[in-house]
């Protein structure tokens, strides 16, 4: 969404410094994103909201359910099967619980059939079971699709309960990079001592595709 004001920053083999907006574009097509405050449009049925992930590869505007394929509104109805809510496709999401409506936009992010999801901090407003069921969402995503997921976490558990590599940020530079099985607790725990309040650590899941290590 921002490009670079410095240094090189490359997604899927593309510089995005030195792409231009139909390239971004494209890119972007290839890329799920999972936001933190879910952002469903609450008078939509679970089932369109799940229907916009797939507005990329659609021209022109979509009013109303029936105006997306049929071969869309299948694929949505699987991706909600996939998350455990297919009996709840023509609900309105605004009725949905917290930790329902972001299997919902998981759901949604995998209509692109992204090659890279981005997740923002997918369970920092949910309960801890909620947290657990969307971790364990989001690694099964990543070992059945061969996907590879990013995903922004403050919870160090969750992080090393979860992850196959651990990356710490503070202050823009990476402090640690190791695979959950190398580090403990203890040490993650070291590091966000060592900054204290310091917002700018910030712990990165990372469940990397299969066979790339």
């Amino acid at each position: 969404m921002q490009r670079p004001t410095s240094g090189t920053g490359t997604v899927l083999g593309t510089d995005l410094a030195r792409t231009g907006d139909a390239g971004l574009r494209e890119l972007r097509r290839r890329i799920g994103f999972v936001f933190q405050q879910f952002h469903l449009v609450g008078r939509l049925t679970v089932l369109e909201n799940v229907c916009t992930g797939a507005l990329g590869s659609l021209r022109g505007p979509r009013l109303g359910l029936f105006t997306y394929p049929r071969a869309i509104r299948e694929r949505a109805l699987d991706g909600l099967e996939r998350v455990g809510l297919a009996g709840h496709a023509f609900q309105r999401a605004d009725t949905l619980s917290g930790g329902q409506q972001q299997r919902v936009a998981v759901a949604r992010s995998l209509m692109q059939r992204p090659e890279l999801l981005l997740a923002d901090e997918p369970v920092a407003s949910l309960d801890p079971e909620s947290s657990a069921q969307i971790m364990r969402l989001l690694k099964d995503i990543a070992d059945q699709g061969s996907l590879t997921v990013l995903c922004s976490l403050h919870q160090v558990d969750l992080a090393l309960n979860w992850a196959d590599r651990v990356i710490g940020l503070r202050q823009g530079r990476v402090v640690m990079d190791l695979t959950a099985h190398d580090i403990d607790r203890a040490e993650v725990m070291r590091l966000y001592t060592e900054v204290g309040a310091d917002p700018a650590l910030l712990p990165a899941a990372v469940t990397p595709r299969t066979g790339t290590g």
